[in-house]
């Protein structure tokens, strides 16, 4: 068999697998927002999930929506800074719901300010909720994947993770771009093992995210991805997410024109870069609909 053959074959077997009737699934961060929105989605296709958050209460609720829908769902208090809460809450949901052959790590934390003067302390918060919280999923779930030859990883980043534009808020910037690498980096070793990975890349997205959002310099202004974009819903969302995840797709974005932005920096960064500082000089902030 060629390599072109093998490829084809390879996507035809992921395109070939349903993702969601009858999976058992667990998503980290799932209490509101984007990670709520995708449970009750995954649990419309057919799912049954376990919500985790470090918020119960509305990880309850959201099981609870579930339920009330005519879904299978459990809710889960977990912390991601902390090992063995993720892996306690995996433990909880299997034993409610049966072993779990989807796990989406969708805990994200952001905040503002310039880099000088954003402690040491908050990077390490930071990069520990929005990355390393990936990884202590990840050692949960993979030598489980691997024996068995079979699973599904979601990770989320952000438009952040693909191109420069959000230089107020590096900490997040440094931990999405980790992802999306990481992400790509795992589809390349597991997808030939039967293991499926997507990275979704929200763009802007209508969520509760800056509510709780530290501010570390006064006026530090927030950059946008861009004016073309469109605003999404975290319902609308959760639906490309599930579209793509149903259609094979590794990288999944809330929005295809940012694939246009991504190769318009790739073919010169420098350019991109340059080109970028000048809007921002004239007060264009790249904010979708301004």
């Amino acid at each position: 068999m060629g390599v072109v053959e093998e490829v084809n074959s390879t996507a035809n077997a992921i395109e070939a697998t349903p993702p969601f009737a009858g999976r058992r699934a667990i998503i980290y961060g799932a209490a509101r927002g984007i990670g709520r929105a995708v449970a009750l989605e995954f649990a419309r296709r057919g799912a049954h999930v376990g919500v985790a958050d470090i918020d119960l209460a509305g990880a309850q609720t959201t099981a609870a929506d579930i339920v009330l829908s005519g879904g299978s769902a459990i809710g889960l208090k977990c912390d991601v800074l902390s090992s063995e809460s993720v892996r306690g809450a995996a433990e909880q949901a299997e034993a409610a719901l049966g072993e779990l052959d989807m796990v989406m790590n969708n805990v994200g934390v952001i905040l503002g300010g310039f880099p000088e003067d954003i402690p040491l302390s908050e990077w390490e918060r930071v990069l520990g909720l929005n990355l390393m919280s990936v990884v202590r999923s990840l050692e949960v779930f993979l030598p489980k994947f691997l024996a068995r030859g079979s699973g599904y990883i979601i990770n989320t980043a952000s438009f952040a993770g693909l191109y420069p534009y959000a230089f107020t808020r590096m900490p997040y910037v440094a931990a999405k771009a980790a992802v999306v690498a990481l992400s790509e980096s795992l589809a390349l070793y597991l997808v030939p093992k039967g293991i499926q990975v997507s990275c979704l890349c929200p763009g802007p997205v209508m969520t509760r995210v800056a509510e709780g959002m530290k501010a570390w310099t006064a006026n530090a202004p927030m950059a946008g991805p861009g004016s073309q974009f469109t605003v999404k819903s975290a319902e609308q969302t959760a639906t490309l997410l599930a579209d793509g995840m149903r259609d094979g797709r590794i990288m999944i974005s809330t929005d295809d024109q940012v694939w246009t932005t991504v190769l318009r920096h790739a073919e010169d960064p420098d350019r991109f870069i340059h080109e970028k500082i000048a809007e921002f000089a004239r007060g264009e902030w790249g904010i979708p609909g301004r």
